[in-house]
């Protein structure tokens, strides 16, 4: 018998175990719909293990917060989940059983993997990747799981740097620090972007922030970080920075963060295409290649509109219109007399 195959009795066998825990609590209390009872459970699971993997403490204060409940909604989760045996108490400290953490595990794997198909395969909005996971994470069998994987050539990451548990549950250490540490002076390339709480990733958004990207700390006070990037400066508040981890680089910054991009030329400018950002990804990226902004390709900036966005340039003798934060992920060396 495979290891998957073991995974997935495992994971019947929890199953059956959560659907005893549902029936007999419900008889006992009609405080909630099963489906409801279930999901909380999930969510408590995913809290313990970032708590667990991020070797933070995890108390039944802490899961409140996390999943906006009441102290006593998430102590009756916890009850919930030792009955399962999903979870031991020492003292107020919880910690996941073996059991689980492989169910945690399993519902991680869903919500990375579903969040890596929406960034490529669909044009939804990237502020909309993670709620959207957290739904289709309590609907999907380990079967629908393994298929998704395999169409996608079992992905490593999701696209905000978190790693995809394998199907056998494992997981490669946490890296980086967070961007804050970093000193002035000192580069370090993103290596992950949390996305909770959502007003402040769509911070991280905003500024066109992704995995991969090299930053520079240029200044950190109390109330900002000033950061250089990409030809470009830009200003975090502390708390939003927090949510930025970074794997800090010894030495020059890679040639490739030396380059400007097609945002910063003015209506006049020519410039070479050297790449697009590896921020840039699925139906955006395609459609950029497509409109021919492929590495060695002279664009031309030629006018923009009375309100400075989006711009139009001449690329291989037609002209195409660009939005600034579109025009930002296309990576360029100014190319003097060169005409396209």
């Amino acid at each position: 018998m495979t290891s998957l195959s073991l995974l997935f009795l495992l994971l019947s066998g929890i199953a059956l175990v959560l659907a005893a825990i549902f029936l007999l609590r419900g008889r006992r209390s009609g405080r909630a719909r099963p489906g409801r009872r279930r999901v909380r459970i999930e969510d408590a699971l995913k809290h313990l293990h970032d708590a667990e993997y991020r070797d933070l403490p995890a108390t039944i204060e802490s899961l409140a917060g996390a999943m906006e409940v009441t102290g006593d909604q998430a102590a009756r989760v916890v009850e919930d989940l030792e009955y399962g045996r999903l979870v031991d108490r020492e003292g107020t400290a919880l910690r996941l059983t073996a059991d689980g953490r492989a169910y945690a595990r399993r519902i991680l794997r869903v919500h990375r993997l579903w969040e890596r198909y929406l960034a490529e395969e669909t044009g939804v909005d990237e502020i909309e990747w993670h709620r959207r996971a957290e739904k289709r994470e309590h609907r999907m069998s380990a079967e629908e799981t393994e298929a998704l994987a395999a169409r996608m050539g079992q992905p490593a990451w999701d696209p905000h740097g978190d790693p995809i548990p394998t199907a056998s549950g494992e997981l490669p250490p946490q890296r980086g620090v967070p961007l804050p540490a970093l000193p002035r002076g000192a580069q370090g390339t993103i290596v992950h972007l949390e996305d909770e709480p959502e007003t402040l990733y769509a911070q991280l958004v905003d500024r066109n922030l992704h995995v991969g990207m090299t930053l520079q700390m240029v200044e950190a006070s109390p109330g900002r970080l000033r950061l250089l990037t990409e030809g470009r400066s830009l200003e975090l508040s502390p708390v939003a920075a927090a949510n930025v981890t970074v794997l800090p680089l010894a030495g020059e910054a890679p040639s490739e963060e030396r380059f400007e991009t097609l945002a910063s030329l003015a209506p006049g400018d020519v410039a070479q295409v050297v790449g697009i950002s590896p921020g840039c990804v699925g139906p955006q990226r395609r459609r950029l290649l497509d409109l021919g902004l492929v590495p060695g390709t002279v664009v031309a900036a030629e006018m923009s509109s009375a309100g400075g966005d989006p711009i139009a340039y001449r690329v291989r003798g037609s002209l195409i219109a660009l939005r600034e934060d579109q025009a930002r992920w296309i990576r360029v060396e100014r190319e003097g007399e060169v005409r396209p």
